[in-house]
Parts: C-alpha cells; structure tokens; sequence
C-alpha cells in the first residue's frame, strides 16, 4: 500500500481574477485527497492555455477560486494508488482538459466520455469520486488525480512537444477526424494562434487535399505554409475574400474566440455537404446570421469539446509516425505570470509550455 501522500503542493494559486493579469501568486494548495485509483507525477512541463485565462478572469463565468490553472501536463508518475494497474512509478504521462468521468454511463460506454454529466476538468472542477475534493491543473510541481486519465506519452515524442497536444492538439483532431479529414477533403483553418497552428499540421499529417489557413492578416503567412497550408486567405486586406474563395472547402475548423465573427461570410467558404465546426470558445455570443447559408447548400454548424483519451493516444501515434511537432517556446515554470501577460499580448508562436 502506497505510503502517506504530501497533503499540500505547492504552485501558481488564483485568488481572484486578478490573477489573469500576472497576480498568480506562488503559495500551498491542497489537492484532492488520494484514492488507490489515483496517481501522483512530478510535473516537468504544462502547456499554457486560452482557456487558462478565460478561467482565471472568470470570462466563462465565476470560478471557483482559490484554483491552479494548467491543462497540458506531463511529468513522471512518483506514487500510483493499488486500484491502478497499467501505471507504474517512474512513467512518464500527461493530463489533459478532461481528468475524471464516471467511465460507467451510456455516453463514456460509446466514446463520448468529454460529454459525462459527471466529467471533472482538470482544473476549476470537483471530482466526482468517493473521497471527491477540488480538481487543480499543472501551473505547479506536482500533481494528483485518477489514473485512469493519465496518458502514456510516446518516447519519439519530446515532453515540451507533446504538452500542448494533450488539449490544443486534441481539441482540433478531435473534429478533424470525425468529419472525414484527409485524402480527397479540403480543409479551411480559421485563426492562425495556438489551436490554428495545430489544424494545419494535423490537416496536413492526415493527407488532406488541400489545407487553406484563414487569418486577418498576411502576418502569418509564411509560417502558416511551413505548417502545411497550400492556400492562405487573409480577410482583412481583401474585402471581397469571402465571395473570391467561394465553395474551396469541404471542412471549416473555426479556432477564433474573439468578437465580431462574420459567421454568413465564413459559411460562403464551404461547397455541398459542408460543415463549419467551431472549437474557440468567445465569450460573447456569434452574431446572427440568415439561415438560407445553411440550406441551400445543405451546411452543418457545429461544435467539437477537446477529445477522448482515444482520441490523444490516436492523435500521439499519428505525430510520431508523422514527425508531427508543436511550435513552442518553453519558459520556466517562475515566470508563469509574464507568460500570461505575453500571452494575452498575442506573442506565443504558437504555444506556450512552462517547464518545472
């Protein structure tokens, strides 16, 4: 039997929303109370996260503060509970958005286990377990939680590499492979940040007819070819780009969580049987738009959450085989709080990864 766990971690602590603006202060939390079907890792890195901020501003609605954001973590298994069995001490594993679920109802028996009515996210969330307690993210040195959702990382894949995947790269090659992307599909990719960057590369590993990256500007463009685009549009500095690129795509991934966007336009894109799936998550409402965009050429609006565990181990074998590699900049886990302000500064490209 596992021996006495630490009853306090130590890492990046909100108090209120503040802290978005660099206010984490370093200090003591307590994690949830341990249970033989958790684990404990030594975190080594943690991806930063849009949702990171939204949370910690309260910008999706009041959180439960005190909290430590952090979604994308990697580290090495330092303790594993008796119920655990494909873990062992000394793994090295990552977390993503999703930490718990009940793993018993009809949507975890049919691979919808992101919809469980008792999901826990990894961070802002309570577990719905035995003991229960506060779920805190990777924004620390340590973490603690059920093993059933931590995630063996491929040893091709480096940890500051495959961090952001755990939820950025997921949350696009969820809705990518659901809707038929590769040969013979042609994919549009809506915002060149940290999700976009991810859409075109997996676009491109799946074998996609063509890939087109959609940006404001022509600023990114050049990386947005080297991530695998054939075609960059840039809406800002053509004011008829909407009616110039007509029917191109098959699949619109829309990873925009600003204001303003110009859903009717953005549907203009898609050919017969399309669909525009958008995964960013603003916090005002899209505006309106005529319905007839959807019928007459038979469209699908849609929206994608993260992904499965499934979907992550599909999602790390594909990136191996296809030498598949986050763009980030890895900072030290001390400078957390300039990180945010960088961050909301738009200067990642194209993610953030701290590292312990």
């Amino acid at each position: 039997m596992a021996s006495a766990p630490a009853q306090t971690f130590q890492g990046w602590v909100a108090h209120d929303p503040s802290a978005a603006q660099g206010n984490m202060k370093w200090g003591d939390f307590e994690p949830k109370p341990f249970e033989e079907t958790d684990i404990e890792m030594e975190i080594t890195h943690c991806g930063v996260c849009g949702s990171d901020l939204h949370t910690l501003s309260s910008g999706w609605g009041p959180s439960d503060y005190p909290l430590v954001v952090g979604h994308e973590i990697i580290g090495k298994v330092s303790r594993v509970g008796s119920k655990v069995t494909d873990i062992k001490k000394g793994d090295r594993v990552g977390i993503g958005a999703q930490s718990n679920s009940c793993l018993d109802c009809k949507r975890c028996d049919n691979g919808q286990e992101t919809q469980c009515k008792k999901s826990t996210s990894t961070y802002n969330s309570r577990y719905h377990t035995e003991k229960g307690g506060k779920a805190f993210g990777g924004y620390a040195k340590m973490w603690r939680g059920p093993g059933a959702y931590a995630i063996p990382i491929p040893d091709a894949i480096p940890s500051e590499i495959a961090a952001p995947m755990l939820c950025g790269g997921v949350t696009v090659y969820n809705p990518l492979v659901a809707n038929g992307a590769g040969p013979g599909k042609r994919v549009g990719v809506i915002g060149i940040g940290g999700l976009g960057h991810f859409a075109l590369l997996f676009a491109k590993a799946l074998g996609c007819d063509k890939v087109v990256a959609i940006s404001r500007s022509s600023s990114k463009k050049e990386d947005a070819l080297r991530l695998g685009a054939d075609e960059f549009i840039a809406t800002g500095e053509d004011e008829n780009w909407s009616e110039n690129n007509t029917d191109s795509v098959d699949i619109l991934i829309s990873t925009v969580s600003g204001s303003g966007f110009q859903v009717d336009k953005y549907l203009n894109l898609l050919d017969v049987g399309g669909i525009l799936v958008q995964v960013g998550a603003p916090e005002d409402p899209l505006p309106s738009f005529k319905v007839f965009a959807l019928i007459l050429k038979n469209l699908k609006l849609g929206g994608s959450l993260i992904g499965t565990r499934q979907h992550i181990k599909d999602m790390f074998e594909l990136a191996a085989k296809q030498d598949v590699k986050s763009w980030v900049q890895v900072r030290p886990m001390s400078d957390a709080n300039q990180v945010l302000i960088d961050f909301e500064d738009g200067k990642p490209r194209y993610r953030y990864v701290l590292q312990n």
